[in-house]
């Protein structure tokens, strides 16, 4: 995982949650953790990773997520198996 991805994950699972992370952030992650992202209705994408299937929302106005969709995200992504402290010894390691 590069420097960028993992800033990223700890963009999503810092507290407080962050209010400004970019959707081809997100979207570049998910790519990155080997996750399956398709379009499936407006502004939803489907996305299976590791198993697991959640939907997440591109924002309609700019590209910046709420707190609300990152939150939804952070669990999502928990749920799957991927956390933060995983990704952080595989850095180190």
């Amino acid at each position: 995982m590069s420097h960028k991805h993992l800033h990223t994950l700890e963009q999503v699972f810092r507290d407080p949650i962050s209010s400004n992370l970019h959707w081809r952030e997100v979207e570049s992650l998910l790519d990155n953790l080997g996750a399956q992202v398709e379009p499936n209705h407006g502004a939803r994408f489907k996305v299976v990773l590791n198993g697991h299937e959640f939907f997440v929302h591109h924002p309609h106005h700019g590209n910046e997520l709420q707190r609300q969709d990152v939150k939804h995200l952070r669990e999502c992504l928990a749920a799957a198996g991927v956390s933060l402290s995983t990704y952080a010894v595989k850095q180190e390691g």
